[in-house]
């Protein structure tokens, strides 16, 4: 037997489903009424109403299953159930009808389900149904006390039950409601958090696995280079060791930097000027424009990750023009407000086509499996930026390309703020 899981449920089929508990009810309620109770309604007007209630139940479902609804939906739904349910109290004593507080049901599911300004048209909506009902209610007398002033009490008891639910409730579903958006922040920080940790392991045992067979292999070279000092594959083995010593004396130095957490200050023409030298040195076969309209003072927060987090954009990028036999990229800096924009543009082939529009929303946020990989360097240059106050935003140039925004935090100048 299939469990229905409320939880899981959306706000609209959470609707849908309240409604047709609601039209099971109204029917039967009318059926024992008339059939049992063997009072006097009108009992074909009230089964109309529900057929065409029903109807319209059946048709909102099918649209829905095939699109998303949003808060305007979620509002012309309930404005619906508020005019079907007033047409029926109409039909069966109005005002004086036992169930007239039903028309608080819309506004409570407004007050946990939509922004404030939606649950306001609302309850001025079921407001505005019960105070006609009110006002067409034909005079009544029972007992030979005038029974107007008692409506008109319930009328205001009605009243006072809105303006409760609409203020109380629904400030605290906002507050549940951004507490729970907080807690799942939290937890895709915490996520995040423990993916860098197992990535930052990772390295540290690749690194100190490679230190050892390096050192051995640097000894080795240096007793052939005694031997045979003028052997080629001696003299051509020379610089890659070379290399392969200093990344590794750097990724040691990172480590501990990061271990440190060590910030400084660093100039917009000090990051340029590092960001040109290290184009030269690791991709000298590519050309990195620089474009400024006005000339950035300032400085920005700098740690040992903030260079090679723009260099896996570049690279990213490298590999983007390669791919498309480009040779240039465009690196635009401009200032917005005391915020530092660079925008790296490549002009390759863009984000991957074959990628849906939720994986190109997380692109940086999350590892996303793709062709060319998981979109590890772009997951981790974000994590960079971000813990230091900054952003990155993936987007395909109109043209041709795809543009790497990263945005910073800038420190400016005495002069500059004067």
């Amino acid at each position: 037997m299939p469990v229905i899981n409320y939880q899981n449920m959306t706000i609209i089929q959470r609707l849908f489903l309240l409604r047709t508990v609601a039209i099971i009810i109204q029917l039967l309620t009318v059926l024992i009424v008339y059939f049992v109770m063997s009072l006097q309604i009108a009992l074909l007007p009230l089964m109309v109403v529900i057929i065409v209630e029903s109807l319209f139940h059946i048709l909102s479902i099918l649209i829905f299953r095939q699109r998303d609804a949003g808060n305007v939906a979620i509002v012309l739904q309930l404005i619906a159930d508020v005019i079907f349910l007033t047409v029926l109290l109409s039909l069966s004593g109005g005002a004086t009808n036992a169930f007239v507080s039903l028309l608080l049901l819309p506004i409570v599911i407004a007050a946990v389900s939509l922004p404030a300004s939606y649950l306001l048209f609302i309850s001025f909506s079921a407001i505005a149904s019960y105070s006609a009902l009110l006002l067409t209610m034909p005079e009544h007398t029972m007992h030979h006390m005038d029974m107007s002033n008692h409506f008109i009490g319930m009328w205001a008891n009605f009243l006072l039950s809105v303006i409760v639910v609409t203020f109380v409730v629904g400030a605290m579903a906002r507050v549940i409601t951004n507490r729970e958006r907080a807690i799942a922040l939290q937890r895709e920080d915490q996520l995040k958090s423990e993916q860098l940790l197992a990535l930052g392991v990772a390295s540290a045992q690749v690194t100190h696995q490679v230190a050892t067979p390096l050192a051995n292999i640097q000894l080795l070279y240096e007793e052939l280079a005694e031997d045979y000092p003028e052997h080629e594959a001696i003299i051509a083995m020379a610089q890659p060791l070379a290399a392969c010593t200093n990344q590794l004396g750097y990724f040691r130095s990172l480590a501990t930097s990061i271990r440190e957490n060590k910030k400084t200050q660093l100039s917009v023409t000090e990051l340029l000027e590092q960001l040109v030298d290290q184009m030269h040195f690791h991709f000298p076969e590519q050309a990195l424009d620089i474009i400024q309209a006005d000339s950035v003072h300032g400085s920005i927060i700098s740690d040992a990750m903030l260079l090679p987090a723009l260099l896996n954009l570049i690279q990213n990028a490298i590999r983007a023009n390669e791919e498309s036999q480009q040779q240039h990229i465009t690196l635009t800096v401009s200032r917005i407000n005391n915020t530092l924009s660079l925008q790296l543009r490549d002009f390759g082939a863009g984000i991957e086509a074959n990628m849906s529009q939720a994986q190109r929303e997380v692109l940086g946020e999350q590892m996303v499996v793709s062709k060319s990989g998981l979109g590890m360097a772009v997951f981790l240059s974000n994590s960079t930026f971000q813990r230091l106050g900054g952003k990155l935003k993936l987007i395909n140039h109109s043209e041709q390309g795809c543009i790497a925004l990263v945005t910073l935090p800038l420190l400016l100048d005495n002069k500059e703020d004067e």
